[in-house]
């Protein structure tokens, strides 16, 4: 692994094993020491004995999701910073997930220069959102966006409405 000035330890919690290696591989060439969970267990396992920067923590995961195991992350390390990574479009769960304390929103589609740009800014301790999000931000505060009905949910109903929408039975 190239040792470079600003090389950062990331926790890369996903359920498919190959998205994680190529993760794996994008930011250990990026010159970033990553580790990889395959669940929120194991990750968790990992947050106790290991220090990292950042936790790019997939959405959508069998054994617990990404928005419970974020919830988890804000109140055991509230000062590590958590970049979501889905593949969900963002302007379907970005939003809510900055509420519930994520630091920013990665697509899957993403290019990889626009993760490795993500990483840099959340492990500076600001927020990462993509010019699209900016663009759905701005026009939320300034009133001319049509925002989906589901922004208008607290943080407790758009997990319920999360689970729900995974097929979970109420």
């Amino acid at each position: 692994m190239a040792t470079h000035a600003c090389s950062r330890r990331i926790l890369i919690v996903d359920d498919d094993d190959v998205l994680r290696r190529a993760l794996v591989d994008l930011l250990t060439r990026a010159g970033h020491d990553a580790t990889e969970a395959g669940d929120a267990p194991q990750a968790l396992r990992w947050l106790a004995s290991k220090t990292f920067d950042v936790v790019l923590l997939d959405i959508s995961m069998p054994d617990r999701n990404g928005i419970d195991t974020l919830k988890t992350l804000r109140q055991i390390r509230p000062e590590l910073p958590v970049l979501m990574l889905s593949g969900f479009a963002e302007d379907q769960y970005a939003v809510n997930l900055l509420r519930a304390g994520a630091a920013g929103y990665v697509s899957k589609e993403s290019a990889s220069a626009q993760l490795v740009a993500a990483i840099r800014t959340v492990a500076h301790g600001r927020k990462y959102v993509s010019q699209g999000l900016a663009q759905v931000l701005a026009d939320g505060v300034s009133g001319h966006g049509d925002a989906p009905l589901h922004a208008s949910l607290s943080q407790r109903e758009f997990q319920i409405f999360c689970k729900l929408a995974g097929g979970m039975p109420v």
